[in-house]
């Protein structure tokens, strides 16, 4: 059974970056699209980038040219470095399979605020 552990969150104040990671444990981790997630209180789960097998990587809209998304398969790790953070990027963040979700881990609270 896969899991996913979220760490690199904490307080930023407005234009200050993060580098989040997320370990994975179980196989098959290099062949999986991985994605990053994030929650806001009172909203729905939504996803924020993805990072296929091959690498390629795509990203929503409202963060676009300030976060990137990695991944290192020797460590079974995928990372986002957020950069420019904005008060409407505070969320708990959480990884996982971007297909066939698997189970969701606790995430990292991300707050952006002066």
């Amino acid at each position: 059974q896969v899991q996913f552990v979220e760490s690199g969150g904490g307080l930023v104040q407005p234009g200050g970056s993060l580098r989040l990671s997320c370990a994975a444990s179980g196989s098959g981790f290099s062949i999986y699209t991985m994605g990053w997630y994030r929650q806001a209180p009172g909203k729905q789960r939504e996803w924020v980038a993805y990072i296929t097998s091959g690498r390629a990587t795509f990203y929503t809209d409202s963060v676009k040219g300030r976060f990137t998304i990695s991944r290192d398969n020797t460590k079974n790790t995928v990372y986002l470095q957020m950069n420019n953070l904005k008060p409407e990027d505070t969320a708990a963040y959480y990884c996982n399979r971007y297909f066939n979700n698997g189970p969701w881990g606790q995430g990292t609270q991300v707050t952006v605020s002066s």
